[in-house]
Protein backbone atom coordinates (compact mmCIF):
# COMPACT_ATOMS: atom_id res chain seq x y z
CA UNK A 1 0.00 0.00 0.00
CA UNK A 2 1.63 3.27 -1.13
CA UNK A 3 1.26 6.24 1.30
CA UNK A 4 -1.37 8.85 0.67
CA UNK A 5 0.70 12.44 -0.30
CA UNK A 6 -2.32 14.12 0.61
CA UNK A 7 -2.38 12.73 4.08
CA UNK A 8 0.21 15.34 6.09
CA UNK A 9 3.20 13.42 7.33
CA UNK A 10 4.10 12.96 10.65
CA UNK A 11 6.15 15.54 12.42
CA UNK A 12 9.37 13.89 12.21
CA UNK A 13 9.52 12.12 8.85
CA UNK A 14 11.81 14.96 7.61
CA UNK A 15 15.52 14.02 6.73
CA UNK A 16 15.19 10.22 6.94
CA UNK A 17 14.75 10.25 2.73
CA UNK A 18 18.03 11.50 2.89
CA UNK A 19 19.83 9.50 5.91
CA UNK A 20 19.22 5.84 3.81
CA UNK A 21 22.12 6.44 1.95
CA UNK A 22 24.36 6.78 5.10
CA UNK A 23 22.24 4.72 7.29
CA UNK A 24 23.30 1.27 7.64
CA UNK A 25 27.17 2.73 7.12
CA UNK A 26 26.60 5.16 10.80
CA UNK A 27 24.97 1.98 12.09
CA UNK A 28 27.81 -0.26 11.40
CA UNK A 29 30.02 1.79 13.49
CA UNK A 30 27.51 2.61 16.38
CA UNK A 31 24.52 0.02 17.23
CA UNK A 32 25.91 -2.49 14.71
CA UNK A 33 24.19 -5.71 15.71
CA UNK A 34 24.34 -5.40 19.62
CA UNK A 35 19.95 -5.45 19.96
CA UNK A 36 19.28 -7.90 16.79
CA UNK A 37 19.77 -10.71 19.60
CA UNK A 38 16.79 -9.17 21.89
CA UNK A 39 14.53 -8.78 18.81
CA UNK A 40 15.26 -12.48 17.57
CA UNK A 41 14.05 -13.47 21.02
CA UNK A 42 10.97 -11.71 20.94
CA UNK A 43 10.16 -12.76 16.79
CA UNK A 44 10.77 -15.99 17.76
CA UNK A 45 8.08 -16.10 20.84
CA UNK A 46 5.79 -14.46 18.98
CA UNK A 47 3.10 -16.36 18.52
CA UNK A 48 1.92 -15.37 14.61
CA UNK A 49 3.70 -12.75 12.52
CA UNK A 50 5.46 -10.14 13.66
CA UNK A 51 5.43 -6.04 12.07
CA UNK A 52 8.48 -4.06 12.47
CA UNK A 53 7.76 -0.49 12.75
CA UNK A 54 10.24 1.83 10.96
CA UNK A 55 12.13 -1.10 9.26
CA UNK A 56 14.53 1.23 7.34
CA UNK A 57 16.98 -0.63 5.01
CA UNK A 58 16.18 -3.88 7.08
CA UNK A 59 18.89 -4.08 9.33
CA UNK A 60 16.99 -5.87 12.06
CA UNK A 61 13.79 -7.14 9.54
CA UNK A 62 16.52 -9.56 7.69
CA UNK A 63 18.23 -11.24 10.60
CA UNK A 64 14.25 -12.22 12.00
CA UNK A 65 13.76 -13.31 8.78
CA UNK A 66 16.97 -15.27 8.83
CA UNK A 67 16.13 -16.86 12.22
CA UNK A 68 12.74 -18.08 10.61
CA UNK A 69 10.52 -15.22 11.64
CA UNK A 70 7.45 -14.69 9.41
CA UNK A 71 8.12 -10.81 9.11
CA UNK A 72 6.77 -7.65 7.48
CA UNK A 73 8.25 -4.41 7.95
CA UNK A 74 6.67 -1.33 7.64
CA UNK A 75 8.00 2.28 6.39
CA UNK A 76 6.64 5.62 5.39
CA UNK A 77 10.56 6.44 3.56
CA UNK A 78 11.08 4.98 -0.62
CA UNK A 79 14.68 5.34 -0.13
CA UNK A 80 15.21 3.73 3.07
CA UNK A 81 12.60 0.48 1.71
CA UNK A 82 14.39 0.78 -1.89
CA UNK A 83 17.81 -0.15 -0.05
CA UNK A 84 15.77 -2.97 1.87
CA UNK A 85 14.34 -4.66 -1.33
CA UNK A 86 17.47 -4.96 -2.69
CA UNK A 87 18.74 -6.81 0.13
CA UNK A 88 16.12 -9.25 0.84
CA UNK A 89 15.91 -10.27 -2.81
CA UNK A 90 19.02 -12.27 -2.37
CA UNK A 91 17.43 -13.92 0.69
CA UNK A 92 17.38 -17.39 0.50
CA UNK A 93 14.54 -18.04 3.63
CA UNK A 94 11.58 -20.30 4.22
CA UNK A 95 9.76 -16.65 5.05
CA UNK A 96 10.70 -13.66 2.82
CA UNK A 97 9.79 -10.39 4.29
CA UNK A 98 7.49 -8.45 2.86
CA UNK A 99 7.77 -4.81 3.09
CA UNK A 100 5.40 -2.24 3.08
CA UNK A 101 5.42 1.57 2.45
CA UNK A 102 2.59 3.52 4.78
CA UNK A 103 2.15 5.41 7.56
CA UNK A 104 2.40 3.72 11.47
CA UNK A 105 -0.24 6.38 12.40
CA UNK A 106 -3.11 4.21 10.05
CA UNK A 107 -1.17 0.72 9.78
CA UNK A 108 -2.30 -0.81 6.65
CA UNK A 109 -3.31 -4.01 8.08
CA UNK A 110 -6.09 -6.20 9.06
CA UNK A 111 -6.90 -6.24 12.79
CA UNK A 112 -5.52 -8.44 14.84
CA UNK A 113 -3.17 -9.75 12.37
CA UNK A 114 0.27 -9.66 14.23
CA UNK A 115 1.78 -11.28 17.45
CA UNK A 116 4.44 -9.35 18.21
CA UNK A 117 5.05 -5.34 16.99
CA UNK A 118 8.44 -4.44 17.10
CA UNK A 119 9.36 -0.58 17.37
CA UNK A 120 13.57 -0.60 17.78
CA UNK A 121 15.60 1.71 18.29
CA UNK A 122 13.73 5.73 18.90
CA UNK A 123 11.20 5.05 16.06
CA UNK A 124 8.23 6.39 18.51
CA UNK A 125 10.30 9.20 19.46
CA UNK A 126 10.58 10.37 15.59
CA UNK A 127 6.78 10.93 16.64
CA UNK A 128 7.38 14.62 17.17
CA UNK A 129 3.82 15.36 18.72
CA UNK A 130 0.95 13.67 21.35
CA UNK A 131 -1.54 13.39 18.26
CA UNK A 132 0.86 11.61 16.30
CA UNK A 133 1.85 8.90 19.14
CA UNK A 134 -1.71 8.19 20.30
CA UNK A 135 -2.72 7.77 16.89
CA UNK A 136 0.06 5.46 16.36
CA UNK A 137 -0.53 3.52 19.53
CA UNK A 138 -3.55 3.45 18.45
CA UNK A 139 -2.88 1.44 14.74
CA UNK A 140 -0.38 -0.99 16.77
CA UNK A 141 -3.42 -1.99 19.63
CA UNK A 142 -5.74 -2.32 16.46
CA UNK A 143 -3.23 -4.88 14.71
CA UNK A 144 -2.33 -6.97 17.60
CA UNK A 145 -4.18 -9.89 18.52
CA UNK A 146 -4.84 -10.69 21.83
CA UNK A 147 -2.24 -11.66 23.82
CA UNK A 148 0.41 -10.25 21.25
CA UNK A 149 2.68 -7.86 22.54
CA UNK A 150 4.75 -4.85 21.51
CA UNK A 151 8.17 -3.43 22.40
CA UNK A 152 9.94 -0.55 21.58
CA UNK A 153 13.43 0.59 22.56
CA UNK A 154 13.97 4.50 23.12
CA UNK A 155 16.60 6.68 22.64
CA UNK A 156 18.18 6.90 26.06
CA UNK A 157 17.83 9.77 28.55
CA UNK A 158 18.05 12.60 25.34
CA UNK A 159 17.50 15.65 27.30
CA UNK A 160 20.77 14.82 28.87
CA UNK A 161 22.71 14.81 25.54
CA UNK A 162 25.05 17.95 25.80
CA UNK A 163 25.00 20.17 23.26
CA UNK A 164 27.96 20.89 20.63
CA UNK A 165 28.51 21.90 17.37
CA UNK A 166 30.28 20.87 14.46
CA UNK A 167 32.12 17.85 16.07
CA UNK A 168 33.28 14.96 13.64
CA UNK A 169 31.81 11.85 14.96
CA UNK A 170 32.75 9.10 12.51
CA UNK A 171 35.42 8.76 9.67
CA UNK A 172 35.10 5.81 7.55
CA UNK A 173 35.42 3.63 4.02
CA UNK A 174 32.67 2.12 2.61
CA UNK A 175 32.06 -0.06 -1.04
CA UNK A 176 35.42 -1.50 -1.00
CA UNK A 177 36.85 1.69 0.26
CA UNK A 178 36.44 3.75 -3.09
CA UNK A 179 34.64 6.53 -0.78
CA UNK A 180 35.76 7.56 2.52
CA UNK A 181 32.79 9.29 4.40
CA UNK A 182 33.19 12.15 7.50
CA UNK A 183 29.89 12.74 9.86
CA UNK A 184 30.59 16.32 10.82
CA UNK A 185 27.56 16.09 13.89
CA UNK A 186 25.68 18.58 15.67
CA UNK A 187 23.16 18.05 18.77
CA UNK A 188 20.42 21.14 19.72
CA UNK A 189 17.89 20.73 22.55
CA UNK A 190 14.83 22.60 22.31
CA UNK A 191 13.30 22.00 25.87
CA UNK A 192 10.74 23.96 25.19
CA UNK A 193 9.12 21.69 22.44
CA UNK A 194 11.09 18.71 23.88
CA UNK A 195 13.02 17.80 20.99
CA UNK A 196 16.30 16.87 20.70
CA UNK A 197 17.61 17.68 17.21
CA UNK A 198 20.71 15.84 15.21
CA UNK A 199 22.37 18.39 12.70
CA UNK A 200 24.38 15.72 10.10
CA UNK A 201 26.66 16.93 7.28
CA UNK A 202 28.07 13.75 5.79
CA UNK A 203 31.03 14.79 3.15
CA UNK A 204 31.56 11.86 0.68
CA UNK A 205 35.12 11.99 -1.03
CA UNK A 206 35.29 9.86 -4.34
CA UNK A 207 39.24 10.44 -5.94
CA UNK A 208 38.82 13.68 -6.92
CA UNK A 209 34.92 14.81 -5.80
CA UNK A 210 33.61 15.88 -2.81
CA UNK A 211 29.53 15.92 -2.09
CA UNK A 212 28.32 17.04 0.94
CA UNK A 213 24.94 15.89 2.35
CA UNK A 214 23.64 18.07 5.05
CA UNK A 215 19.39 17.17 7.23
CA UNK A 216 18.69 17.33 10.66
CA UNK A 217 16.96 14.59 12.17
CA UNK A 218 14.39 14.97 15.28
CA UNK A 219 13.24 13.16 18.66
CA UNK A 220 11.17 14.20 20.88
CA UNK A 221 12.79 13.94 24.43
CA UNK A 222 9.83 11.18 26.36
CA UNK A 223 10.74 9.00 28.89
CA UNK A 224 10.40 5.68 29.57
CA UNK A 225 7.77 6.01 32.21
CA UNK A 226 6.20 8.77 29.91
CA UNK A 227 5.77 6.13 27.35
CA UNK A 228 4.84 3.18 29.22
CA UNK A 229 1.62 5.70 30.21
CA UNK A 230 1.17 6.19 26.80
CA UNK A 231 0.43 2.33 26.22
CA UNK A 232 -2.08 1.86 29.16
CA UNK A 233 -3.66 4.74 27.61
CA UNK A 234 -3.72 3.00 24.38
CA UNK A 235 -4.89 -0.30 26.02
CA UNK A 236 -1.67 -2.19 26.19
CA UNK A 237 -0.55 -3.22 29.20
CA UNK A 238 2.96 -2.97 30.48
CA UNK A 239 4.47 -6.10 31.34
CA UNK A 240 8.48 -5.39 31.40
CA UNK A 241 10.54 -2.40 31.31
CA UNK A 242 14.58 -3.50 30.95
CA UNK A 243 17.73 -1.67 31.17
CA UNK A 244 19.51 -3.83 28.80
CA UNK A 245 19.05 -6.59 26.52
CA UNK A 246 19.90 -9.28 28.71
CA UNK A 247 16.83 -8.39 30.97
CA UNK A 248 18.52 -6.25 33.60
CA UNK A 249 15.47 -3.99 34.99
CA UNK A 250 15.28 -0.79 33.66
CA UNK A 251 16.78 2.76 35.93
CA UNK A 252 17.04 6.40 34.86
CA UNK A 253 20.63 5.06 34.65
CA UNK A 254 20.65 2.41 32.26
CA UNK A 255 22.19 3.00 28.82
CA UNK A 256 19.62 0.75 27.10
CA UNK A 257 15.63 1.46 27.54
CA UNK A 258 13.41 -1.34 26.39
CA UNK A 259 9.64 -1.24 26.78
CA UNK A 260 7.20 -4.31 26.48
CA UNK A 261 3.56 -4.36 26.93
CA UNK A 262 0.77 -6.82 25.74
CA UNK A 263 -2.24 -6.64 24.62
CA UNK A 264 -5.23 -9.13 26.70
CA UNK A 265 -7.35 -11.01 25.44
CA UNK A 266 -11.06 -10.34 25.42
Amino acid sequence: MSHNSRVPKPSGSAGWDEYAEFYDWENAQTMARRDVAFWRQLALAADGRVLELGCGTGRVTIPLARAGAPIVGVDLSAPMLARARKRTARLRVKHRPRLVRGDIRALPFPDARFGLVAAPYGILQSLLNERDLTATLKSVARVLAPGGRVATELVADLPSWREYRGQTRLRGWRQGKKAHITLVESVEQQPARGLTLFHQDFIEKRARSVIRRRFALAFRTISLPQMARRFEKAGLTVTARLGSYDGDPWTRESETWLLIAEKKGP
